[in-house]
C-alpha cells in the first residue's frame, strides 16, 4: 500500500510538472497580473496550481462569450452534410486568448501570474479569499499569499507617481458609499521592495500619499485599514494596486485564511482537489 501512494504522489507531482511546462510564459513581468509566494523549490508546481485556479475563477466570473457556440445553431443535427459544415465552422472560429501568462520573475519563491481583459486581478483574488473563508479550502499546496496588481511600470520614481496619479484616484473614486452616507476611508500604504535598492521608501511614501484626492477626507490609518494601496517592487518592475479587506484577509496570506476558517468551523485540513490528504502549512 505504501509503494501505491508513492506511485500516486509521483504522477500527481509528475502531471503538475507537465501542466506547468504547458502555461503560456514570457521572459518579461508587465500589465496587470496577480504577484504570488510559495515554498521554495515549488515555483513549477505553484503556477500549475495557480494557472487551474485562476482559470476556474475566471469561468466564473467572466463566462466566455456565447456568441461562437451558438454560431450555426440552425442547421439540422439529422442532416450528414449540416454535421460536416457545423464541424467546418467550428475549426474556422477564432480560438479564445489566453487569460492568463506566467511570467519569469528569475527570484526564488516568487511567482507572477499576468492577467488580460476583461480579468480584473483585484476581484479576482479577493473572490478565491473571500472562497477560502467561507469552506477553509485553499485549492493550493504550494501558494502562500497573494497580492494583486492593477497596473505596473518601470521601477523608477517618476513612473511609479505618473502611475499612482492615475491609478490611485480612479480607485478611490470606486469605493462604495458606507452606510452612514460617507466615502471617508482610512487607508495605508504598503510597500515591498525586492532586490530594489534605488528608491528610497521614505521618499516615496509623501509622495505617493499625496496622489490620495484630498477632498473626500480620506485619512492615514496604519494600525486600521479600511484600504490599503499596494505598491511592490521586484528589480526593475513595480506594480500598484488598491485594495479592500486586507486585514480580514490575513494580509492576503491564503494559507492563514484557510486555518482561521478550518478552525471557526471545525473543519478537516483540505489543500487542494487532486491530494485533500496533503495538510496545509507554511515552514
Amino acid at each position: 500500500m505504501p509503494r501505491q501512494g508513492n506511485k500516486r504522489k509521483a504522477e500527481s507531482q509528475s502531471g503538475q510538472r507537465k501542466r506547468a511546462n504547458h502555461i503560456p510564459s514570457r521572459n518579461n513581468i508587465d500589465g496587470p497580473g496577480v504577484w504570488a509566494t510559495c515554498d521554495k523549490g515549488r515555483e513549477k508546481n505553484a503556477v500549475g496550481e495557480l494557472y487551474d485556479l485562476f482559470e476556474a475563477i475566471a469561468d466564473e466570473l467572466w463566462p466566455p462569450s456565447q456568441a461562437l457556440q451558438g454560431h450555426g445553431s440552425d442547421l439540422d443535427d439529422d442532416d450528414l452534410e449540416h454535421q460536416v459544415l457545423r464541424e467546418v465552422e467550428a475549426l474556422k472560429r477564432p480560438r479564445l486568448e489566453k487569460r492568463f501568462a506566467n511570467c519569469h520573475t528569475g527570484t526564488p519563491c516568487v511567482i507572477f501570474i499576468s492577467c488580460k481583459p476583461p480579468v480584473d486581478p483585484v476581484k479576482l483574488v479577493i473572490h478565491h479569499l473571500e472562497n477560502v473563508e467561507r469552506t477553509g479550502v485553499t485549492r493550493t499546496k504550494h501558494v502562500l499569499r497573494l497580492a494583486p496588481v492593477s497596473a505596473s511600470c518601470v521601477a523608477s520614481t517618476p513612473e511609479i507617481l505618473v502611475l499612482a496619479q492615475k491609478l490611485i484616484p480612479s480607485a478611490f473614486a470606486s469605493l462604495p458609499e458606507k452606510p452612514d452616507g460617507s466615502r471617508k476611508y482610512r487607508y495605508k500604504l504598503e510597500l515591498t521592495f525586492r532586490y530594489h535598492d534605488k528608491i528610497k521608501k521614505p521618499e516615496l511614501i509623501p509622495l505617493l500619499a499625496n496622489c490620495v484626492p484630498s477632498d473626500v477626507g480620506h485619512s492615514a490609518d496604519l494600525e486600521h485599514p479600511e484600504i490599503v494601496i499596494f505598491v511592490q517592487v521586484l528589480k526593475t518592475v513595480c506594480g500598484i494596486s488598491v485594495v479592500q479587506h486586507y486585514e480580514r484577509f490575513k494580509r492576503f496570506n491564503v494559507v492563514q485564511v484557510g486555518e482561521m476558517a478550518r478552525r471557526g468551523h471545525e473543519l478537516p485540513i483540505v489543500v487542494g482537489i487532486a491530494d485533500p490528504n496533503v495538510s496545509d502549512g507554511v515552514s
